[in-house]
């Protein structure tokens, strides 16, 4: 799931809502294939997901004819910097998310991709000087009541859900200063990772461990770990472009809503008491983040 990111138009289009959907209900169903590979290490599957994004998203840049911007991002050191850093988080967040499916913690998932929005505001108060508004501070209220119920229940943090929502929250933070566009970032990103991701699967292969190129099935498993990273998020960059932030606004609780219904009715993960109490908590604060602002924003596109 990606930040949203307003567009130049101010107005929605078909071809953005279909980018836009397409890349939510692709993320909602990717916790089916991340099952399938399950079996696997994670930091394995993460390399993959690395590898085998980088033709992926080479090819798109190729098309486009923005390779120049590539180019120049990589003899920036400042640019090479902010790239390893973005790099870094997400790699990190794909590896918990990785992580919390083989695990059987695909509601942790969709609980952290939910306080996600609500993370961002709080990040942008306490890094930025933004002044969240009192809806704003009565959702992340209880956003932040939810996992402590949660915390008290399991007499633990929801570590998965923690983890993805400020993994993410800093990498869409910081993104939002990386000197280039979103489909230039992304490969940039994944070059930087291919290195380390290289490193560790010529580990692997030394030491017999490794998945790719023993059995078929896997392989082939792997190799679509690329598409499955990439594809989703070239569709949202171009469908963001032509939507407006507040139909990206709804949109974006679309893949934890769908993650959410895989974990307990495909994956058969428990809702148990703690649950039930604390995501209709969660529910309920995206509800009050996001309808006042949405409001706003169509009445000011009205004007």
């Amino acid at each position: 799931m990606a930040r949203p990111v307003q567009t130049a138009a101010n107005t929605d289009t078909p071809q953005g809502l279909a980018f836009a959907v397409s890349a939510y209900v692709l993320w909602g169903f990717l916790p089916l294939y991340l099952k399938a590979v399950s079996h696997m290490p994670p930091a394995e599957v993460v390399a993959h997901r690395v590898i085998w994004s980088v033709p992926i998203a080479g090819a798109l840049l190729i098309a486009l004819r923005r390779t120049s911007d590539l180019r120049a991002a990589l003899s920036s050191p400042r640019t090479l910097a902010m790239g390893c850093l973005t790099a870094a988080l997400i790699s990190i967040n794909w590896g918990i998310y990785v992580w919390s499916i083989a695990e059987g913690r695909a509601i942790d998932a969709a609980l952290g991709y939910y306080i996600n929005p609500l993370f961002s505001v709080a990040l942008g108060a306490v890094l930025l000087g933004e002044r969240p508004t009192r809806t704003q501070m009565v959702a992340i209220a209880l956003a932040a009541l939810a996992v402590i119920v949660l915390t008290i229940e399991a007499g633990r943090l929801p570590l998965a859900a923690v983890g993805l929502t400020v993994s993410w929250g800093f990498y869409a933070f910081f993104k939002k200063w990386l000197p280039i566009g979103p489909n230039q970032g992304f490969l940039l990103e994944v070059l930087i990772l291919s290195v380390p991701a290289l490193g560790y699967l010529g580990w692997l292969a030394a030491q017999g461990e490794g998945h790719f190129g023993v059995e078929t099935g896997n392989t082939w498993l792997l190799v679509g770990c690329g598409a499955v990273t990439a594809i989703p998020l070239i569709a949202y960059a171009n469908g963001a472009k032509l939507l407006r932030l507040s139909t990206i606004a709804i949109l974006q609780y679309i893949a934890p809503t769908m993650i959410f219904l895989v974990a307990v009715f495909v994956f058969g993960e428990e809702f148990d008491r703690a649950r039930q109490i604390a995501f209709p908590m969660i529910w309920a604060a995206l509800v009050i983040y996001t309808v006042p602002m949405v409001v706003r924003m169509r009445v000011g596109i009205g004007r």
